[in-house]
């Protein structure tokens, strides 16, 4: 299989040249998923600089953040705040850079129900 899809995307498996499974595309949901969360691609330039949105965003869910502040400004504040948490944190498990430390998608569903 050839390599396609957009860059920040792409599990690091597709770049290290490891073995693809599909918990490559539980990767790509999970980008996908954050950016829907945020309204935000998962790579923005700001002054210059490179701001990753899916490290700000594991870093405030980590530290137990208040999670409203990571949705799409033009939701304003319309969301459940425990179910974008749960949210939040399918996204990030599904974007865990070692490939066995990320869930399978009958269990991102799980989550998401």
């Amino acid at each position: 299989t050839t390599m396609r899809g957009t860059i920040g995307y792409l599990a690091p498996e597709w770049i290290t040249g490891l073995a693809i499974t599909p918990k490559a595309d539980v990767f790509s949901f999970g980008m996908l998923l954050l950016e829907l969360i945020s309204g935000r691609r998962n790579r923005e330039m700001a002054d210059g600089n490179a701001a990753y949105f899916p490290l700000q965003a594991a870093c405030k869910i980590s530290e137990g953040g208040d999670v409203l502040c990571l949705l799409d400004q033009k939701l304003g504040s319309k969301a459940d705040a425990e179910e974008l948490n749960r949210a939040c944190r399918a996204a990030c498990w599904c974007i865990q850079y070692e490939e066995s430390s990320r869930p399978t998608m009958r269990q991102v569903v799980r989550i998401l129900e």
